[in-house]
């Protein structure tokens, strides 16, 4: 199984557009969503210095533009791409990119979204004197203790041994001079805390463009990076993306769902190599590509027809059905049989795992087709539970 990846801020650096808009074709659709974001894409993906796309108002929709034009690249008929892609998935703003790319939103409304978002979270970051840095080995749960102890946020797990810390720079300061016991501590160049308490007001602004938003259900399987889930409702999905400007990412768990849906190929989007780096020290039965440059297109085409496999939710029309939000055993409630009527909202069981109870609901309702499980079965994520009949929606 093949899942694409997009990485997040920090991922850029000073002209990595440059071969890339060498393409006339790359370069128009570029210079397309340029129009849309209100910025010169081209210019600070070949021009710009580090300081310049360091601006989180220019580097989140550098972006998100880069990682939507390169599939368009990979997969010249989009449509193409959902009988080879099993999951996408994305780092922090990455994962707009994978939103865009499973059609929970078109591209233009994904450029919107991530201009705006790049805008609140730059505003929220002038606010309070704030920070991240990486905190490198040492064990998980004491690491965890000593940010606790200092008042900090892991605002991204990342993977073994790589949690990173966010918060005000005089806590970062107290953290610097009390490590964690075997622990390195990197700063990180970043404007702010990003995914903490302190981008709340990113957040309530970022709720109200959401509003605005139409969606559609993925056409993949889509790994939420607040939690590892597979989120198969887009208004949740877009929820997730306003929501988590403010929560962690839990990078360390999309991989394991990664691992429980059995992916064997990893291909990361440009500007590529740090999904991927990480991938390779936590995944290591799993094989990746960094696409960083377009004379890597033939071999990422090849990549792509050696992982690639028709995604579960492509079989069928997504939206007749409700799928495992995780790894786990499932288990019905409420009776229902075939031709079962259900309201918008209504929970159909439960899947249970060794970390949760996560509901399986109905959320735009209908009538019951069939079941594709039975109760007390094991299902992975993604996996068809019930099919169900839009028309006798209520």
């Amino acid at each position: 199984m093949l899942v694409i990846v997009a990485p997040g801020q920090g991922a850029q650096t000073p002209g990595f557009l440059a071969p890339w808009v060498e393409d006339p074709a790359f370069a128009d659709r570029l210079r397309w969503l340029s129009a849309v974001s209100g910025l010169d894409l081209e210019h600070y993906g070949t021009k710009a210095d580090a300081e310049t796309i360091r601006d989180t108002a220019v580097a989140q929709p550098l972006l998100v533009a880069s990682g939507l034009v390169a599939a368009l690249a990979v997969f010249p008929h989009p449509a193409d791409a959902f009988g080879r892609v099993g999951a996408v998935a994305g780092h922090s703003v990455g994962e707009i990119t994978a939103a865009a790319g499973a059609r929970v939103m078109s591209a233009e409304q994904a450029m919107v979204f991530v201009r705006e978002r790049g805008r609140a979270m730059a505003e929220a970051a002038e606010r309070t004197p704030t920070g991240m840095t990486a905190v490198l080995g040492g064990d998980r749960d004491a690491v965890l203790a000593k940010l606790a102890d200092h008042g900090l946020t892991p605002a991204n797990e990342n993977g073994p041994g790589q949690v990173v810390a966010a918060g005000t720079m005089e806590q970062l300061a107290a953290l610097d001079a009390d490590p964690p016991e075997k622990a390195r501590l990197r700063p990180l160049q970043v404007a702010g805390a990003f995914h903490t308490e302190h981008m709340q007001s990113a957040v309530e602004t970022l709720a109200t463009y959401a509003r605005a938003i139409s969606t559609h259900d993925p056409r993949t399987a889509m790994i939420s990076n607040r939690d590892g889930q597979v989120v198969h409702d887009g208004r949740e999905v877009l929820s997730r993306l306003v929501g988590q400007v403010s929560s962690p990412v839990r990078w360390d768990v999309c991989m394991q769902t990664m691992t429980d849906l059995g992916v064997t190929g990893m291909l990361e989007m440009p500007p590529a190599g740090t999904l991927t780096g990480i991938a390779r020290r936590a995944m290591p039965d799993v094989e990746t590509f960094a696409l960083k440059t377009p004379d890597q297109l033939d071999d990422a085409r090849e990549f792509v027809d050696k992982h690639g496999t028709a995604s579960l939710l492509d079989t069928a029309p997504t939206w007749r059905l409700l799928v495992s939000p995780a790894k786990g055993t499932f288990h019905a409630t409420g009776g229902h049989e075939p031709g079962s009527m259900l309201r918008p909202g209504t929970a159909v069981g439960a899947v249970h795992s060794l970390r949760d109870s996560l509901p399986v609901v109905a959320p735009h309702g209908g009538s019951i087709v069939e079941w594709l499980v039975e109760d007390g079965d094991l299902v992975s994520p993604g996996q068809p539970i019930v099919r169900l009949h839009p028309e006798a929606q209520l």
